[in-house]
């Protein structure tokens, strides 16, 4: 019996990068052989940082995580599409609460709808990140507060200089 390597996509804005992003992206690695963080192109909504800005900071918490089966990549268009071309099994969601399982569940059953072939596996957030979103990031950063439990140590004075107002 020949084993196959499996595919997992993380997906998400990543607008920015959280702690909580990284803890999902980690424990995911730990059980997948091959993960893509999927960035999203969607022109109808108004990011922080550009697709090109994400991307590079997943690649650079990644790295000095020392998650080494990582691809951080693009996509355009419906995600169940994407998957069936890089030959992903599964699609890997963090859920912080109940009210994102409504929406993420919506997802799942419309991606298994488009591509049969497909699973979501929910992996429930570090009790320490339950609280945690880009939003609220944006948010204390906006208001000039300290942002350093929140996300990766190395991205921290790149987002601070985009998100923090200045002194």
């Amino acid at each position: 019996m020949t084993q196959h390597m499996k595919t997992a996509i993380c997906p998400g804005s990543f607008d920015p990068v959280t702690l909580g992003h990284l803890d999902i992206i980690s424990r995911a690695g730990k059980i997948f052989d091959r993960i893509i963080v999927a960035v999203p192109v969607n022109p109808d909504k108004r990011y922080s940082f550009s697709v090109e800005e994400r991307m590079d900071m997943l690649r650079a918490v990644c790295a000095a995580e020392g998650i080494g089966n990582v691809e951080v990549d693009r996509v355009e268009g419906l995600l169940a599409d994407y998957a069936r071309r890089k030959g992903a099994v599964v699609v890997v969601k963090g859920l912080r609460a109940l009210t994102d399982f409504e929406y993420e569940f919506q997802q799942a059953l419309t991606n298994k709808k488009l591509n049969p072939q497909l699973e979501t596996m929910f992996l429930s957030t570090n009790a320490e990140y339950m609280f945690l979103s880009s939003s609220m990031v944006k948010q204390v950063a906006g208001f000039g507060g300290d942002i350093s439990h929140f996300v990766p140590e190395c991205l921290l004075a790149q987002i601070q200089s985009r998100l923090c107002p200045p002194a």
